[in-house]
């Protein structure tokens, strides 16, 4: 990089450079430690890789939020529109207009401080932060921004919430009150799909005879439209089924057709997670007692049954379409915490036997002293 300072006939000292394209960059200081300070600032930066073009960097926010929503190919349906929602209603308000040269930590900290203060629950602000600093990602890959501030800044912790598990008899007094429904309710809790994936399940997808369900695609209703696509994290799987729910499938099934939907809606159109919790779910679940559970949570329900009757982490990971078993002890890791208690006594098990084997067949030989002879 070549670099100059010069005095002007004003006294001013005019600094330039011409960076690593032969662009040339100049700034005008009134004293020349400054201008000098400048110029080591703006080697530095090309030395350590952190070198910025400043017209580049006179980028906004908002630019770079527009590019960033529409560089995501690989996003679901949902997420897209989970993600448009928070710039429009979050980002671009307070950022949109706001160079990337001007983003810093202060200013990134306060205004996190004030979503923190308002009434946006502590997961919420985490989100909208996260996409902030997603498009600030995106702006120093694109070369108009050094740092992403938002790494920097501290987020409000994530507030401790135990997850709701049904028990088997309360999954049982739901699918009861829950009619005709029945079969769709004890299969969210046994078999762990998710709703889309119920949803989108056809006559084809499901194996009578090796019990099993095949998931490979999913069904949302993103602003009123019902968008289909790949399971989550593109988990096609093979889930299986227990032997009671196949006598309650064979007659739902009956007089089917192959490309039909399993479980349609009342209506014999696609289910739609609002109208399923307004016609009859929501009740169900008030007459069962679990007053404001969510279909999720009867994933989360079939996850701590499974792990009740001896399901291993791999087996939940593939039952549920977890991407990897880290996963799994993420999200579920306290169902595990009986399984360490289980773990304690069988180690004590196996000590006490070994002791027992160490004793018997390498225990010392104590010789007991000679009795007296008789006079």
């Amino acid at each position: 990089m070549m670099a100059s300072i010069k005095k002007r006939p004003d006294g001013r000292y005019r600094a330039r450079y011409r960076d690593l394209a032969g662009k040339e960059h100049s700034r005008h200081f009134g004293l020349q430690r400054e201008a000098q300070d400048w110029l080591n600032e703006v080697t530095s930066s090309v030395v350590t890789g952190t070198y910025v073009d400043p017209k580049r960097a006179r980028a906004t926010v908002g630019t770079m939020a527009a590019v960033w929503l529409d560089s995501n190919p690989d996003w679901a349906a949902s997420t897209r529109a989970r993600n448009s929602s928070v710039v429009k209603n979050y980002v671009l308000p307070k950022w949109g207009d706001v160079r990337l040269a001007d983003m810093d930590v202060e200013v990134v900290q306060r205004w996190i401080g004030e979503l923190s203060a308002s009434t946006i629950a502590p997961r919420t602000v985490r989100k909208v932060a996260s996409v902030l600093s997603s498009i600030m990602d995106l702006a120093i890959t694109a070369g108009r921004a050094k740092v992403n501030p938002v790494k920097l800044a501290k987020l409000p912790k994530h507030p401790v919430t135990r997850r709701r598990y049904l028990t088997a008899a309360q999954v049982e007094t739901m699918a009861t009150a829950a009619g005709d429904e029945a079969d769709l309710v004890l299969t969210l809790a046994y078999c762990g799909l998710r709703v889309g994936e119920l949803a989108a399940l056809r006559v084809r997808h499901v194996d009578m005879l090796r019990r099993r369900f095949r998931v490979e695609e999913a069904v949302t209703e993103v602003d009123g439209k019902l968008v289909w696509s790949a399971p989550k994290d593109h988990q096609r799987r093979s889930v299986p089924f227990p032997s009671f729910l196949a006598d309650m499938l064979a007659v739902r099934l009956e007089g089917t057709s192959p490309d039909d939907l399993v479980f349609p809606s009342e209506w014999g159109k696609t289910l739609r997670v609002r109208n399923m919790r307004r016609y009859w779910f929501d009740r169900a679940a008030a007459d069962a007692g679990v007053e404001g559970l969510t279909p999720h949570e009867l994933r989360h329900t079939a996850a701590s049954l499974a792990v009740s009757a001896g399901a291993n982490v791999l087996a939940v990971q593939r039952m549920l379409g977890h991407d990897k078993p880290s996963t799994t002890l993420d999200v579920y890791s306290d169902l595990f915490d009986e399984d360490l208690d289980s773990l304690a006594d069988r180690l004590d098990g196996m000590r006490s036997a070994n002791l027992a084997d160490f004793l018997r067949t390498t225990g010392e030989v104590v010789a007991l002293p000679a009795e007296p002879k008789s006079l």
